[in-house]
């Protein structure tokens, strides 16, 4: 017998040894080990913000484990730290993974399911299963700003009984004449007490309040640029209206949120907010409350939507028309850029439209050039 076949056989009980290790480690680690994750986080937040996340693991297993475990996030939210988790296991455990997270983009953001991998305590042999979490959704509302809103609209965010500051005009009501200003419509003038003292002089009505605030967004014409301008002045507006207390409500031609002066209309009218998309269907404005203030925003004005402003204003106190032409306004921040072109012909349009939509009580609001969406002003 040669030397190779004595070691041979001297070292065939430890590679027996060896290969009955290797067989139990495999055998031990085929089965995954128990994991239940709880992930706890607010349902809403807005965005630009940060909010907190915490992922609670809890792992069980009757044998020796090396588990490695892996959460991610949805992609319009970015983790301060990505969710990971990696220990040796053995019994049960129980583990907090903390973290931040950066809200970058308004929307529903729906968790995707993690990744378990395990093996045995050498590390030899690694399996791996998707992981599927608990059913998350986060709720990322619009960003929203300040708003320098025109005496146009600044009233109209307003409720209460007559007064003689804010509200909206009541014709039925007549508080005065004064002389006339420049910028007067032309429909207030008092023709036959101005002849009779030859200074032109204006009716001054009272005012009453709207009852309520809707803000319908068009999403028929303008892309993504737009929806997500619009989505966050609509979302400005309706946090400005409920900050004193006016029943708010946001609609779409697809849906519309209840209106309420509770919190959860608030929320459900910036749930909606969040979900807008660009939709090519023929824009539908839904029936607007009796007494309130329907503004409507969008980027291209068309007869149809016009019509139906029109036939809205028979129960609306008033309907504001707020034209954002795309790419044609400033965000907030945005630096003022040199402007190559002029209104679109729509809004050109709507402009010259703007006086006689103004004697049917429809005002209309166009954004220039480099003005701001904080402004709103002509």
């Amino acid at each position: 017998m040669n030397t190779l076949s004595v070691a041979l056989i001297t070292a065939l009980p430890w590679l027996l040894l060896v290969g009955a290790v290797l067989a139990a480690l495999w055998w031990g680690s085929r089965r995954p080990p128990g994991v239940s994750v709880e992930r706890l986080l607010p349902a809403t937040g807005f965005e630009g913000t940060r909010v907190p996340l915490t992922v609670r693991v809890t792992l069980r297993s009757r044998r020796p484990l090396r588990v490695l475990l892996d959460d991610p996030t949805p992609r319009g939210v970015v983790p301060a730290v990505t969710p990971e988790l990696s220990v040796r296991l053995l019994g049960h455990a129980e583990h907090d993974l903390t973290t931040t997270l950066t809200l970058n983009r308004r929307g529903a953001h729906d968790w995707p399911g993690g990744t378990l991998r395990w093996a045995d305590p050498l590390g030899l042999f690694w399996h791996s299963a998707p992981l599927p979490g608990p059913p998350t959704t986060l709720d990322v509302f619009p960003g929203t700003h300040g708003l320098i809103l025109p005496d146009l609209l600044r009233p109209l965010l307003s409720e209460g009984t007559l007064t003689r500051r804010v509200g909206l005009d009541d014709p039925l009501s007549l508080r005065g004449v004064r002389d006339y200003v420049p910028g007067d419509p032309p429909g207030r003038v008092h023709w036959r007490l101005s002849a009779r003292t030859g200074t032109l002089t204006v009716r001054e009505p009272e005012r009453t309040a709207a009852s309520s605030l809707t803000v319908f967004v068009d999403t028929s014409s303008g892309g993504e640029v737009f929806v997500d301008s619009a989505a966050r002045l609509a979302a400005s507006l309706v946090r400005e209206a409920a900050s004193l207390g006016l029943p708010v409500a946001a609609a779409t031609s697809a849906a519309l949120s209840p209106s309420g002066r509770d919190p959860l209309s608030m929320q459900a009218a910036l749930r909606l907010l969040a979900r807008l998309a660009p939709d090519p269907a023929p824009p539908y404005l839904p029936p607007t409350r009796s007494g309130g203030n329907l503004i409507i925003l969008t980027a291209s004005p068309g007869p149809d939507l016009l019509t139906q402003a029109l036939r809205a204003r028979a129960t609306a106190a008033r309907v504001t028309i707020v034209t954002l032409p795309e790419g044609y306004y400033l965000e907030p921040g945005e630096q003022p850029r040199r402007q190559w072109s002029g209104l679109p012909d729509a809004a050109r349009d709507l402009e010259r439209r703007a006086a006689a939509l103004a004697g049917a009580g429809i005002q209309v609001v166009i954004l220039r050039g480099n003005q701001s969406v904080l402004t709103l002003a002509h």
